[in-house]
């Protein structure tokens, strides 16, 4: 049973699970007069097929839907997994087959779409297949996925650093070939065990960098970093990180040029080219918040949700970064309420984002923004 806690608890911080369910309370407030906004459209989805909001939800585009899979509790256990989709063409959502049934382990679900399918690692261990419209069950990884950095390479899924309960340290990293159905062991990588490093694919190399060797505590914090290359099966470290990037900080992105380290505070996050394996300071971003999403356009960062300050409380409106000004600009305000832990992807037209949580509201609505 303590297990079988520590595995929920897990499953809450990533997926953001509350008790209640809501849609569409709260809309945020739009943006300070003045303030640099950009020029966009929010539409409100229609409502989605479930009543009550999965834990430990993940998502990905496949290029036609936002395919969103999750898992249902019931007396702190786990009932079963649940999975959806919305059509942005149609305007629909529809009920997919739910998958593998969970297992109550230590670690989170992520996922990844291959070009033909939806993995989901860690809990649940399957494989969709959209034009099949079934699931098959896959094997299983060697190591927690929680606070792993991962990527889909085009023929493999690549996940470092997953450790047990974001409390204990690691330097070792794990593969999956989808065609074998096998996991490798990745060589450990050049520096000291550590927790909640921070990292992205960016279409040759695997980044990690940063982290804990105490996760706990931020004084424990790490600059250094290094790239794994799967061709060559090396790694090969990377500059040190500026002095300037302090804990807390959040997701990264990669935006075909840079690695964005996303600050989850009012300090400034930072931007590593591999290139010229330099680094270099983000400007803080105007409404710091923690729990958002984030989602590449191929010209702006947009991040929105998340919660901020003393009350735990959402920001008004989202954000855009632009790499190339080096400078944040306001989201308008969206037509559903502020929430931590929302999913999102970007679709090659617009940002779709749904759920997340405030307090103990759990919502069950999204929309979609379609920057101008």
């Amino acid at each position: 049973m303590m297990r079988l806690l520590a595995a929920v608890s897990v499953i809450v911080a990533a997926g953001a699970l509350a008790v209640g369910t809501a849609t569409g309370a709260g809309a945020g407030t739009a943006p300070a007069a003045g303030a640099a906004t950009l020029h966009g459209t929010w539409q409100k989805l229609p409502a989605a097929p479930v009543t009550r909001q999965p834990v430990g939800m993940v998502s990905v585009w496949t290029g036609r839907e936002m395919i969103i899979h999750g898992s249902f509790l019931a007396a702190g256990m786990i009932t079963g997994g649940v999975t959806f989709a919305y059509r942005p063409a149609t305007r629909t959502w529809v009920r997919l087959p739910d998958g593998p049934r969970p297992m109550n382990l230590q670690t989170p679900d992520v996922a990844a779409w291959t070009g033909t399918r939806m993995l989901v690692v860690g809990l649940t261990n399957g494989s969709y297949n959209p034009a099949a419209n079934a699931w098959r069950k896959i094997a299983g990884p060697t190591m927690s996925m929680s606070d792993a950095v991962t990527g889909w390479t085009g023929r493999q899924f690549l996940a470092w650093g997953g450790t047990c309960c974001g409390e204990t340290t690691t330097r070792d990293g794990i593969s999956y070939n989808p065609v074998s159905n096998t996991w490798t062991k990745l060589p450990p990588a050049p520096f000291e065990p550590r927790g909640r490093a921070r990292g992205a694919w960016t279409g040759k190399d695997l980044v990690v960098a940063g982290g804990f060797t105490e996760p706990g505590t931020s004084s424990s914090a790490l600059r250094d970093g290094a790239a794994y290359n799967p061709a060559t099966g090396k790694w090969r470290k990377i500059a040190l990180m500026p002095g300037t990037f302090t804990y807390p900080y959040g997701p990264a992105v990669w935006d075909g040029r840079e690695v964005l380290f996303l600050s989850n505070s009012s300090a400034r996050g930072l931007a590593y080219n591999p290139a010229t394996n330099r680094w270099r300071n983000l400007p803080v971003m105007p409404l710091p918040r923690g729990g958002f999403a984030a989602v590449w356009t191929g010209h702006y960062v947009l991040v929105w949700g998340g919660l901020s300050g003393p009350g735990n409380q959402p920001p008004a409106h989202g954000e855009a970064y632009n790499p190339v000004t080096n400078q944040w600009t306001a989201l308008p305000a969206a037509p559903i309420g502020g929430r931590a832990d929302p999913v999102a992807v970007w679709t090659g037209r617009q940002m779709i984002a749904w759920g997340g949580a405030k307090g103990t509201t759990a919502y069950t609505d999204g929309a979609a923004f379609t920057p101008r």
